[in-house]
């Protein structure tokens, strides 16, 4: 798989969430990797596409500030995150090394001092 890295593949990849990208990022210099380029199943992908388009639903994007059951949704999120992650290893190997990297955020929303 192609990215920015200096050696132009990439096998170590993490599965992260963030607004409008696909949930493959390169680990080494955290390019967003285009999953059509993964040699997955088309029912993983879909999984993968759907949860990460569901990044973020614990914020309230309008008041910047976490929705009301916010920290939930996000470890919800982040449980998913990790089946999905494990589905992933299972399909890829062993020619990648696949981590999951979990969302924080709704934490950090709670510390934020306003």
């Amino acid at each position: 798989m192609k990215c920015l890295c200096d050696s132009g593949d990439t096998f170590e990849l993490m599965i992260e969430g963030d607004v409008g990208a696909d949930p493959f990022w390169c680990k080494k210099c955290y390019c967003n990797l285009d999953i059509n380029d993964l040699s997955l199943s088309e029912s993983l992908k879909d999984e993968l596409i759907d949860w990460a388009e569901g990044y973020g639903e614990w914020i309230d994007w309008d008041f910047d500030r976490i929705r009301p059951g916010g920290i939930q949704l996000e470890e919800k999120h982040n449980r998913i995150g990790i089946e999905l992650t494990e589905k992933a290893r299972r399909e890829l190997h062993p020619n990648y090394q696949v981590e999951f990297s979990p969302s924080s955020m709704a934490k950090m929303y709670c510390k934020r001092k306003f």
